[in-house]
């Protein structure tokens, strides 16, 4: 069985702001395993980055909140822990790429300084020992002439260069859990590709746990073991690559899967999903997507679903895929056919 290296239950954040207070995840569970590729999918606001950056202790503390829930990793909860705890567990256990490597990359400090740095900090190395680790993470990254590009600058590196230096970075400390978010976005396709390459060359070769987040399927079917699709700040299905991409059980799910062009689709038979996300002001009580689901029934619109498990792999919160639906459609069709007509 794989060991696991962390487990997120029931996370609730929210964010106080002049409007009101958005609930921005709202009871998010997950575990991920040694050695896994974990991605987490949804649209723009879904709070997949949000519940990543709770991970890394990372949420802004004038206006986030983590209200309730526990992310526990090497029996501790992070949700506990005091900032200088986090800190010493940031870099060294859990390090995260971001989406735009030259934001990530301070352009006053050469690349050998930023990539020293963590070493010094968190492994008591001589500068002496820090360069030789650096240079062996720049080869195994795939930076060539590796020891000129101790004195440069981000800027003078391409971006791929540069989202090549990010993962050096977040991988110098041996951390057992690197969290990617968008790694490929600012990217161009050749790029993309080959930076993809490059996180199953170094999963392979140290083991590390990778938690991707994007909104980019292609880069979920590349690269991911086990996939969370968000939605409104909850999970909508969980399951591994093969269960969302060929037995999607969601609405929302199958709705991103059909409305991403592919090459053996017909221009004609893309199908975008009407309406838009419900306000995190004050979310509905039942399902999030019920509003825009085509399937709807009345339950859904008034209680949140329970977890249906497909398989020991695949779950999925939908009434729909409960026991209970064929019963629930028949009552809405009574009480239509009562009324006279179908609405």
């Amino acid at each position: 069985m794989a060991q696991q290296v962390l487990s997120v239950q029931n996370l609730h954040v929210t964010f106080s702001t002049y409007g009101g207070t958005v609930k921005a995840v709202r009871g998010v569970s997950f575990d991920l395993y040694k050695g896994e590729t974990f991605a987490i999918v949804g649209e723009s606001g879904c709070g997949k980055s949000v519940t990543l950056q709770a991970v890394m202790g990372l949420l802004p503390k004038h206006s986030a909140k983590i209200e309730s829930g526990s992310i526990q990793f090497k029996q501790k909860d992070l949700c506990q822990m005091t900032e200088r705890e986090m800190r010493g567990i940031r870099g060294r256990d859990i390090s995260m790429i971001f989406q735009d490597p030259m934001t990530a990359l301070n352009p006053t400090l050469t690349v050998g300084d930023q990539l020293s740095e963590a070493l010094l900090e968190h492994r008591d190395m001589t500068r002496k020992q820090a360069e030789s680790e650096v240079l062996a993470m720049l080869d195994l990254v795939g930076i060539p002439d590796s020891k000129s590009r101790l004195k440069q600058y981000p800027h003078q590196l391409s971006g791929g260069m540069r989202q090549r230096i990010v993962i050096a970075m977040a991988l110098i400390c041996e951390p057992e859990i690197m969290i990617a978010d968008e790694p490929t976005t600012a990217l161009d396709v050749t790029i993309q590709a080959q930076i993809l390459e490059l996180f199953k060359k170094i999963q392979r070769k140290t083991g590390v746990s990778i938690v991707l987040i994007t909104h980019d399927l292609g880069v979920v079917a590349q690269t991911a073991d086990r996939v969370a699709v968000m939605y409104a700040g909850k999970i909508a299905e969980i399951g591994t690559r093969h269960d969302i991409f060929y037995r999607p059980a969601h609405p929302y799910t199958k709705g991103l899967l059909f409305s991403v062009p592919r090459l053996d689709m017909e221009d004609s038979e893309l199908s975008p999903i009407d309406g838009t996300p419900p306000d995190l002001f004050d979310p509905p009580p039942g399902c999030p997507f019920a509003a825009r689901c085509p399937d709807r029934m009345i339950v859904c619109e008034k209680v949140y679903p329970e977890t249906t498990v497909k398989s020991k792999s695949h779950f999925v919160n939908c009434w729909l895929q409960d026991d209970r639906a064929e019963r629930q459609k028949h009552k809405q069709l009574k009480a239509a056919e009562e009324k006279g007509g179908f609405k």
